[in-house]
């Protein structure tokens, strides 16, 4: 029995014995700041020349066009354009059959003629009416009818007037020429077919140098193009760069803000002018416009990586000493794998890139190498 309770009493002191001397080993490592510093990789921010652009997708439409449709009807007789022909203020471009309307029109001149005639006639009534009533030998009732019938001449001259000048003008509408130069699409009609009034469309002609491209914009920004419009407008403060990846070889300058903002969007649509010599733009291409920021000439620019959102809010940490502190920034352009800092840091500080998924608000942290130099800016967002 004694050596019972003498085997317990060295089970139980060893035990505790043991647990004093592992309690004073994790007290030990708790109070060790290194076991807690979190592993990170920095970068030294520094400064970079660049030039940042904001990109909108765009439309390219022309400053003019105009459905060309027949105002009269009748047959095509004449097409005088190829299909995409480039064609000259007034030139003719198609014709509808002006048989009809010619017979109208010399129907009109005919009533005039005889208009005049009987005007004429009226008139010489009236001034011997008007002798003899000086002498009164003629009664006054005779000489009112008189003035009357020469009132009523005048008024079936100016109707017979009118109807020649209705008829010139359907005659002129049988011949269809260009209201302003440009390129005409592909015609919807051929020779044969029966036209009327508004109705089929013919062609489509636009213009094609100089040609616009349109974008929209959110309201915050309209303050900011607003500027652009009253002011000067620097070089190459808007450019394009086509689908194939190229740049448009001529910058634009700004031409129009639309009137209002959408209701359903909260949008508005800006016109931009550009010089298409060589006709590289065609109405309805999609391109991408660059607009010049206030991200120019020597910029704070750090990895993209490096940054983390929160609420809306986007932040850095900054290595002070052995720990890592939150700092707020306002971001910029972005140039691939990089971003323009706008305010928030200063040249020099070391800044946390990789390691960050762990950290917290003043945590302890162990630099690691610091990280190589980034991909220079492109100039591009």
């Amino acid at each position: 029995m004694k050596n019972r309770n003498a085997w317990l009493l060295s089970a139980i002191l060893g035990s505790t014995i043991l647990t004093s001397c592992g309690g004073d080993n994790a007290g030990q490592q708790q109070m060790n700041p290194a076991a807690m510093a979190v592993p990170v990789t920095t970068y030294k921010v520094a400064a970079e020349n660049v030039t940042g652009q904001d990109t909108y997708p765009a439309t390219v439409v022309p400053l003019q066009e105009v459905e060309l449709r027949p105002q009269v009807a009748g047959y095509i007789t004449n097409i005088y354009v190829q299909d995409g022909q480039r064609v000259k203020k007034g030139q003719k471009l198609y014709e509808i059959d002006q048989s009809k309307y010619r017979a109208g029109l010399q129907q009109a001149q005919a009533n005039l003629q005889s208009a005049k005639a009987n005007l004429a006639r009226v008139q010489k009534d009236l001034e011997r009416y008007e002798r003899l009533a000086e002498k009164d030998a003629i009664a006054k009732q005779q000489l009112d009818y008189a003035r009357t019938e020469v009132q009523t001449a005048k008024a079936q001259v100016a109707s017979a007037e009118a109807q020649v000048q209705s008829a010139s003008t359907d005659i002129g509408y049988a011949v269809i020429n260009a209201p302003f130069s440009g390129v005409i699409g592909i015609s919807q009609v051929r020779v044969g077919a029966q036209v009327s009034p508004g109705q089929p469309l013919l062609n489509t002609i636009s213009s094609v140098d100089p040609i616009a491209v349109d974008f929209a914009i959110n309201e915050q920004e309209i303050a900011r193009f607003s500027k652009f419009q009253r002011g000067d407008q620097p070089d190459s403060l808007f450019t394009i760069t086509l689908n194939s990846g190229e740049t448009y070889p001529h910058s634009g300058k700004l031409l129009a803000i639309d009137r209002a903002i959408g209701r359903q969007s909260g949008t508005t649509t800006v016109r931009v002018q550009f010089p298409n010599p060589d006709e590289e733009l065609i109405p309805g291409m999609t391109v991408n416009l660059n607009v010049l920021n206030q991200d120019i000439g020597n910029q704070i620019v750090i990895p993209y990586k490096a940054v983390s959102e929160q609420l809306g809010e986007f932040f850095v940490y900054v290595v002070q000493g052995d720990s890592a502190v939150q700092q707020n920034v306002e971001l910029g352009t972005r140039f691939n794998s990089n971003i323009v800092v706008r305010e928030g840091l200063k040249e020099g500080q070391q800044i946390v890139v990789e390691g960050i998924q762990r950290l917290r608000q003043g945590a302890k942290v162990q630099v690691g190498a610091p990280e190589g130099d980034q991909p220079k800016a492109t100039g591009k967002k």
